[in-house]
């Protein structure tokens, strides 16, 4: 059974930084696109960032240049370092994994931008 843990959700001020952590563990062959949504409170989920197996990225416009994705493909783990944040970027993180098949998900961490 596939399982996703994530991390490194919290409070933080506007301007300062976090990075979120999304560690894949059960039987898993190989990931081919690894990611990241977010869900405000009274909006849909939306796509924040995505990386595939060879290191290609996408952002959303909203994050791009303030927002990096990478992946450890050796310990199945995908992060999100965040930078110069907003309040707007509040919202519940959720990372998922696309092993080939179906996409798994994460429970989600929450992140909170606010002085």
């Amino acid at each position: 059974q596939v399982q996703l843990m994530e991390s490194g959700g919290g409070l933080v001020q506007p301007g300062g930084s976090l990075r979120l952590s999304c560690a894949a563990s059960g039987t898993i062959v190989s990931i081919y696109t690894m990611g990241w949504y977010r869900q405000a409170p009274g909006r849909q989920r939306e796509s924040v960032a995505t990386i595939t197996d060879n290191g290609r990225t996408n952002y959303a416009d909203s994050v791009k240049g303030r927002f990096t994705i990478s992946r450890e493909n050796a310990k199945k783990t995908v992060y999100l370092q965040m930078n110069s944040l907003k309040p707007e970027d509040t919202a519940v993180y959720y990372c998922y994994i696309d092993p080939g098949r179906r996409l798994y998900w994460g429970q989600g961490t929450q992140v909170t931008v606010s002085s």
